[in-house]
C-alpha cells in the first residue's frame, strides 16, 4: 500500500498503484472509531483523549498553526513569503527532518490514518482558495492585455517546451540509461516550469508593493495569459490521457466535453450571477442565500468535473470564473471566506502536502544533476525571451530582468500541484521531491531579487520643475484631487472653485476617485470620458462623482476642464495611482483631503488611519506639489466673497502657498489677508528672508498688484505669541491657507515640534486643525515639489 493510501481510502483504488510506490503496514485500529473524547475527568479507566479523532484533528491543526508562524516569525525579516514557513512546517513535521529523540512524538502525533482526516478538511480550504482566486480574476483582462504582454505570455510558455521535446529526442536514451525509470517524469518538469500560476504573481506583487506599478500590470497581463494558456492545455491533456484506456467513441466524447465544460460554465453561469448582482441594490450586500447556493453549486461542479475525468479543484476553477469579480457579488465572497480558506485551512494543506515529501530518500546525484539542469536551462530560456522581448520593445534591461523573475516565481498553487500529480501516480517521489525544493528556492530568489532590483519611485527622480511657483504668467494650472468618500466633493469644488477658473487662468483639473480593491485580483484604473462607449458597470462606483464635476465644467465653459477617473487598487498602492497620474498629467498641485472629519459641532466624528498613511506616502514621493484639505466648515459653502488669510514665516512651502492664494485674489470678490509672522531679532540679510521679501513684493507696498489683498507683518517673540494669533484668526476667516515647513525651525515656532499630532500639516497646519481651536474654517496646507528625490 502507497504511504499516501491508509486504510481509510478505498481499496478500489490499490490497483492503479504501481508497484514500485507499494508499501505494507501493519496497523492496529480499534472499532468502532472513536469520534469525540470523553473528557478527561468522565473517563474512569484513565484519560485518554488522544484516542479520539476529533480531539486529535484540533491538536494536529494547533501545533501545525504554532510552527508555521514560529518559522515566519523568522523568516519574514529576511523577506521570505509565508510559503516557506508552511513547507518548511512540512518537512520538520514529515520524514524529510530527523528531529533524533523526538521522532517518536511525531508518530504520536501524526498516527497512520490521522493525516486523511486533516488532508480531507483543509482541503476543502485549498479548494475555496482557488475558486476565490478565480472570483477576483478579471476574464476582461484578456481583451485589455497588448501585444507585449501576449507575446510574453506565448513565448515564455511554448519556447522552453519545444526545446524541452527536442532535447528529449536527442539525449532521450541517454537519460532513461542513467535515470531509469525516472526519466519518463522528464516532460512534466519542463512543462510546469514553463508556466506561472497568475495567483501566485498576483500575491506577490501585492506583497512587494508594486501590484499597480507599470512592470506589475504587464506582470499580471503576462501572467494570466500564460496561466490561462497552461490550464487549458493542462486539461485537454489530462483528459486525453485519462481516456487512453477507452474505445474511440468513448474517448472523443471525453476530449469535447472538457472544452464544452470550460466554455458553458463560465458563460452560462456569468449570465445567472449577474441577474443575482443586478437584482442587488446599490451600496447593499449580496443576500446570504446567493452566496449559499453558490458554495452549493462550487462543490457541484466540482464532482462534475470528476466525471468528465478532471480533478475536482478543476471545477472550481472553471466556476471562479463564472462568478463576476469585484463588488458587491465577487468582493461579499471574498469577504466571508478568505479568511476562513486563505489563512487557515489552505495553510494547514500544504503543510500536509509537504509532510508527504521525503528529501531523505533522494540519493541520487545524477537524477538531482539532470533535474537541475531541466529546471535551470527552462528558466534561463524564458530569462532571455522577456528580456529580449522587453529591450525590442524600448523598455530598460533591469525592468526586463525583473519581469522575468516575476515570471519565475513558484508558489503554493505550484506547490501543490506538483503533490497532487505524484498522488495520481503520474510522477516519482523523487523527482517530486526535487521540483518541490524548486519551488522553495525560485519562490525566495525571484521575490528577494526584484525587491532589491526593482524601486518604483525612481520614475520620481530628476523631474522638471512641477509647481505653482514657476509656472509660467497666464498658464493654466493642473491640479489632481483626490476623493474617498462622497463628503470629499463638495470641498474639493469649492477649492477649485477658489483657484478662479479664467480666460487667463484656465484650469485642468483631473479628480480620481479611490477605492478599496476588493474581490479581484487586478487593480483597475478607468478614464470615465473614455469609457462612454464601454457600457462597464464601473460608473456605479462614481456616478455621484462624474456628475458633480461635469456640472463644474459647466459652469466654466473653455475656463475649466475636469476629467474624472476611478481608481480600484490595494489601500497600500493607492499612492501609486495618485502619483502616476500627477506625473502622467504634468500635474502643478495634488490636493488630498483630511483623515479626520468633524461634526456639525465641531466634534472628531471619523478618523481613516488608511487616508492618513495614504497623504503621508503621497508627500514623501509627489512628483509635485501637494496640498492636504483639511474640512472642519460645512461643505455646502458658496466660494463667492471668500475671506482667505495667508499665514506666512517664510521658506519654500510658504512661498508656494503664497503664490496660490495669489491665484485665489484674481477674483475681486474674495479678500485676501496676508500674514507675515517675523521674530523680533530676525536677520534681514538672510538668503531665504530675501527670496520672501522678493516674492512678497506682489501684495505688499507700492509694489502691490491686488486691489483686494492685505498685508500686514506681526512681530512675535516665541511660540506661545503664535499659538495666540493662530488661535484669534481662526473663526475670522472662510478658508486659511500656509504652507507645510517640514522640519524648518524658526523662533516664531520653536517648541511646538514637541506637541504637534499630525506631521503631515506641519505645526500651523496642525495649530488649526487641533481640537482645542474652536473654529470651522477650512484649511489647505501646501508642501512645495521637493527639488530632490528622497526615497
Amino acid at each position: 500500500m502507497n504511504s499516501n493510501q491508509t486504510i481509510f481510502s478505498s481499496v478500489a483504488f490499490l490497483h492503479e498503484v504501481p508497484k514500485m510506490r507499494r508499501e505494507t503496514y501493519n496497523v492496529c485500529v480499534t472499532q468502532p472509531l472513536k469520534i469525540v473524547s470523553d473528557g478527561i475527568w468522565t473517563s474512569n479507566e484513565g484519560s485518554k483523549p488522544l484516542e479520539s479523532a476529533f480531539t486529535m484533528l484540533e491538536l494536529q491543526i494547533v501545533i501545525i498553526f504554532a510552527i508555521t508562524q514560529l518559522f515566519h516569525v523568522i523568516l519574514k525579516r529576511l523577506g521570505i513569503p509565508l510559503f516557506v514557513s508552511q513547507v518548511m512546517t512540512g518537512f520538520l513535521l514529515g520524514p524529510s527532518i530527523p528531529i533524533g529523540p523526538l521522532e517518536r512524538y511525531k508518530k504520536m502525533l501524526f498516527p497512520f490514518g490521522t493525516p486523511d482526516i486533516l488532508s480531507t478538511v483543509s482541503s476543502f480550504g485549498y479548494s475555496v482558495l482557488l475558486f476565490l482566486n478565480s472570483v477576483k480574476m478579471d476574464l476582461t483582462l484578456i481583451k485589455k492585455t497588448g501585444h507585449k504582454g501576449w507575446i510574453i505570455a506565448i513565448a515564455t510558455y511554448f519556447v522552453p517546451i519545444i526545446i524541452g521535446h527536442l532535447a528529449i529526442l536527442l539525449f532521450g536514451t541517454k537519460w532513461r540509461e542513467m535515470l531509469g525509470q525516472d526519466a519518463i517524469g522528464l516532460p512534466v518538469v519542463f512543462m510546469s516550469h514553463s508556466g506561472c500560476s497568475f495567483a501566485v504573481i498576483s500575491s506577490m506583487l501585492n506583497d512587494l508593493g508594486i501590484l499597480n506599478s507599470e512592470i506589475g500590470r504587464l506582470a499580471l497581463s503576462a501572467s494570466f495569459v500564460n496561466d490561462l494558456t497552461g490550464s487549458i492545455f493542462a486539461g485537454l491533456g489530462t483528459a486525453i490521457v485519462s481516456s487512453m484506456k477507452m474505445k474511440t467513441y468513448s474517448r472523443i466524447i471525453n476530449v469535447v466535453i472538457f472544452p464544452a465544460y470550460i466554455i458553458l460554465i463560465p458563460l452560462i453561469g456569468r449570465i445567472a450571477l449577474r441577474w443575482v448582482v443586478k437584482n442587488t441594490p446599490e451600496g447593499k450586500a449580496v443576500h446570504k442565500i446567493y452566496l449559499c447556493v453558490i458554495m452549493a453549486l462550487f462543490i457541484v461542479f466540482g464532482y462534475v468535473a470528476m466525471f468528465i475525468r478532471q480533478p475536482f479543484l478543476a471545477g472550481a476553477v472553471i466556476f471562479g470564473l463564472a462568478v463576476p469579480e469585484g463588488p458587491p457579488l465577487g468582493s461579499e465572497l471574498v469577504h466571508q471566506l478568505e479568511l476562513f480558506s486563505t489563512t487557515f485551512l489552505s495553510s494547514i494543506f500544504v503543510t500536509c502536502l509537504t509532510m508527504k515529501v521525503d528529501l531523505t530518500k533522494c540519493d541520487s546525484l545524477p537524477l538531482i544533476g539532470v533535474i537541475c539542469g531541466v529546471i535551470i536551462v527552462v528558466h534561463i530560456v524564458r530569462w532571455m525571451l522577456c528580456i529580449g522581448i522587453c529591450r525590442y520593445c524600448k523598455m530598460p534591461l533591469n525592468d526586463g530582468f525583473c519581469l522575468a523573475l516575476i515570471l519565475s516565481c513558484k508558489g503554493v498553487v505550484d506547490l501543490v500541484s506538483y503533490i497532487l500529480v505524484y498522488d495520481s501516480t503520474a510522477q516519482s517521489k523523487r523527482v517530486i521531491d526535487v521540483m518541490v525544493v524548486s519551488v522553495l528556492i525560485l519562490g525566495t530568489i525571484s521575490t528577494y531579487g526584484v525587491k532589491k532590483l526593482y524601486d518604483p519611485s525612481r520614475k520620481y527622480a530628476g523631474y522638471q520643475k512641477r509647481n505653482i511657483m514657476n509656472l509660467k504668467h497666464n498658464n493654466e494650472l493642473r491640479i489632481v484631487a483626490c476623493i474617498h468618500k462622497p463628503c470629499h466633493m463638495n470641498h474639493i469644488k469649492n477649492v477649485l472653485e477658489l483657484c478662479y477658473p479664467a480666460h487667463e487662468n484656465t484650469l485642468v483639473v483631473d479628480i480620481v476617485h479611490l477605492t478599496e480593491l476588493v474581490g479581484r485580483s487586478n487593480p483597475i484604473f478607468i478614464a470615465h470620458k473614455l469609457q462612454q462607449t464601454i457600457g462597464s458597470s464601473f460608473n456605479n462606483y462614481s456616478g455621484e462623482l462624474i456628475l458633480t464635476f461635469d456640472l463644474f465644467e459647466r459652469d466654466y465653459p473653455g475656463l475649466a476642464t475636469a476629467n474624472t477617473y476611478t481608481a480600484i487598487s490595494p489601500v497600500a498602492l493607492m499612492n501609486e495611482d495618485v502619483t502616476n497620474l500627477a506625473l502622467d498629467k504634468n500635474a502643478n498641485l495634488i490636493i488630498l483631503p483630511f483623515h479626520v472629519k468633524w461634526g456639525g459641532d465641531g466634534s472628531i466624528e471619523s478618523e481613516d488611519i488608511n487616508i492618513k498613511s495614504l497623504n503621508s506616502k503621497v508627500l514623501e514621493r509627489a512628483p509635485c506639489s501637494v496640498g492636504i484639505l483639511v474640512n472642519r466648515g460645512p461643505s455646502n459653502i458658496n466660494s463667492i466673497n471668500y475671506k482667505v488669510a495667508m499665514v506666512f514665516l517664510g521658506g519654500p512651502d510658504d512661498r508656494e502657498a503664497l503664490c496660490l492664494a495669489k491665484r485665489f485674489a484674481k477674483n475681486f470678490d474674495n479678500m485676501l489677508f496676508v500674514y507675515r509672522l517675523l521674530a523680533r531679532d530676525h536677520d534681514m540679510s538672510n538668503w531665504n528672508h530675501m527670496i520672501d521679501d522678493e516674492e512678497l513684493r506682489g501684495v505688499c507696498g507700492a509694489h502691490a498688484t491686488f486691489e483686494n489683498v492685505t498685508y500686514e507683518e506681526i512681530s512675535l517673540e516665541d511660540a506661545s505669541q503664535t499659538t495666540f494669533f493662530i488661535k484669534d484668526i481662526a473663526n475670522k476667516f472662510d478658508f486659511i491657507i500656509c504652507g507645510r515647513r517640514n522640519g524648518v525651525r524658526s523662533p516664531q515656532t520653536f517648541g511646538l515640534e514637541k506637541w504637534t499630532e499630525h506631521l503631515e500639516l506641519g505645526i500651523i497646519g496642525d495649530l488649526l486643525a487641533s481640537p482645542d481651536t474652536e473654529t470651522k474654517t477650512s484649511i489647505l496646507v501646501v508642501q512645495q515639489q521637493s527639488t530632490s528625490f528622497i526615497n
